[in-house]
């Protein structure tokens, strides 16, 4: 065990829960003049229904909007001064943040509650309308209009039921947005967008007791709000399919996929280890094989795709100008059955571990932004109701060994569950992986 693995990581922190159950997060840094803001509500698109999909995201660019005291300079204000701001959405949360220097802190936390108090007042039909076309122009640009864009979106729906709350992608459908009115995401902001449905991080040059008081003073009179009912859909059971989707590119690339465990829950670490080092960097296995030995591949990456109701493993491979699916499958699968029965070498483990908690520390050296303290103590209060899971998150990898990492993937990676969906050049669905089904999605 190196000094690095024996170490605790200590972020201080108070944590309070107001009067309408926000809570409340403080972490104290001087070593920069500078506050971190940092709001989740825990709301992403799992909490949308078939049909209606798409609010989470969108609501993420109408809070930017406006909100009743600011009306449309709510970046503007800030930036002025000296702030840095960005909020992001996925399936299972949304979030909000500001950095700005610490004089600026109650200009920041002003705002963030002016939003969460005064948003519906300020959002009119021109400002829903402008952001659903913003929101539909961002999908052109991110999936429908980008070379492999939307294998997501057949990926997603081939792991998971069309009733499943993952089956839909966080950006939403199409025709779901165009179809919501103003009426619909006024009620969705009601339901999810309240104290009692939200965790708020400040941290950095803060005097806590102060911080506290203005929290107080801009938060304390929010209506509560209902907390939103758990979100528990039937768990999904992947069979093995195989599906073609033509796209507009120059090379085919496989995607396979499997169901696995959710975040924090026993596998995830292993399974996440065990991406990087089959993909992880040139030294990886696939990596080392398919581009550098059989030179059959461009690229490959593997991810283990961690989320509350449960995960999801994908190894995705871009094949050489003449090269089939069916070649890259089979490598692939030999790999990963060779991976379940033999395991990582000790020396695979110890790189592995040194990377993942290099990035772990790495991203604590900042108290705001993606990633940054105030972020990490809302995520974990946010899951886990306990801020200071650092070192027993970390603990999760530490305590991986070759046999958990091999156990992991033996009892998860199984062929009988893959899904395997091949994204190939149009009118070249030859170049699939045998015996695949024609997929279209928009």
């Amino acid at each position: 065990m190196t000094n690095m693995e024996s170490q605790s990581i200590d972020i201080p922190f108070r944590k309070h829960i107001l009067g309408n159950r926000l809570q409340v997060i403080i972490h104290e840094d001087h070593a920069c003049p500078l506050a971190a803001v940092n709001l989740w509500y825990h709301v992403g698109s799992k909490n949308e229904v078939a049909g209606r999909t798409g609010f989470a995201h969108l609501f993420e660019h109408l809070m930017f909007e406006a909100s009743k005291h600011f009306g449309t300079t709510y970046f503007e204000l800030l930036q002025r001064a000296g702030g840095q701001i960005n909020g992001s959405t996925n399936t299972d949360r949304t979030n909000y943040w500001e950095l700005v220097p610490s004089n600026a802190l109650e200009l920041a936390l002003w705002m963030e509650s002016d939003r969460m108090m005064h948003m519906l007042p300020s959002l009119t039909a021109t400002a829903f309308e402008t952001q659903r076309d913003v929101v539909l122009n961002e999908r052109r640009q991110n999936y429908e209009n980008r070379p492999y864009g939307l294998a997501i979106v057949a990926l997603t729906e081939a792991l998971f039921p069309a009733d499943h709350p993952y089956h839909w992608i966080t950006i939403g459908a199409p025709a779901d947005l165009r179809s919501a009115t103003l009426v619909d995401v006024q009620a969705f902001f009601r339901q999810f967008y309240h104290p009692a449905n939200a965790s708020l991080a400040i941290a950095g040059d803060v005097d806590p007791d102060a911080v506290l008081d203005l929290v107080n003073d801009y938060f304390g009179a929010c209506p509560a709000g209902e907390a939103p009912p758990a979100v528990a859909p039937a768990p999904a059971r992947a069979t093995a399919s195989r599906r073609v989707l033509e796209d507009r590119v120059e090379l085919p690339r496989l995607h396979s996929a499997w169901l696995t465990p959710a975040l924090f829950a026993d596998g995830d670490a292993d399974l996440d280890l065990a991406s990087d080092i089959l993909a992880g960097g040139k030294p990886s296995r696939l990596y080392r094989r398919l581009v550098y030995e059989e030179r059959i591949a461009t690229d490959v990456s593997a991810s283990q795709n961690s989320r509350e109701l449960g995960g999801f493993f994908a190894v995705t491979v871009t094949a050489v100008p003449g090269v089939g699916l069916d070649v890259i499958e089979r490598a692939v699968v030999g790999e990963l059955a060779a991976f379940a029965r033999e395991g990582p070498s000790q020396d695979e483990l110890a790189r592995v571990k040194a990377l993942t908690e290099t990035a772990f520390v790495s991203r604590l050296q900042r108290v705001g932004g993606f990633g940054g303290r105030s972020d990490q103590l809302n995520s974990y209060n946010v899951w886990l109701g306990d801020p200071g899971f650092f070192t027993r998150d970390l603990d999760r990898y530490r305590d991986a060994t070759t046999q958990s990492i091999r156990d992991a993937a033996a009892r998860h990676l199984l062929p009988e569950h893959q899904v395997t969906l091949s994204v190939v050049p149009a009118g070249r669905a030859d170049l699939a992986v045998s015996g695949s089904d024609m997929v279209v999605v928009s």
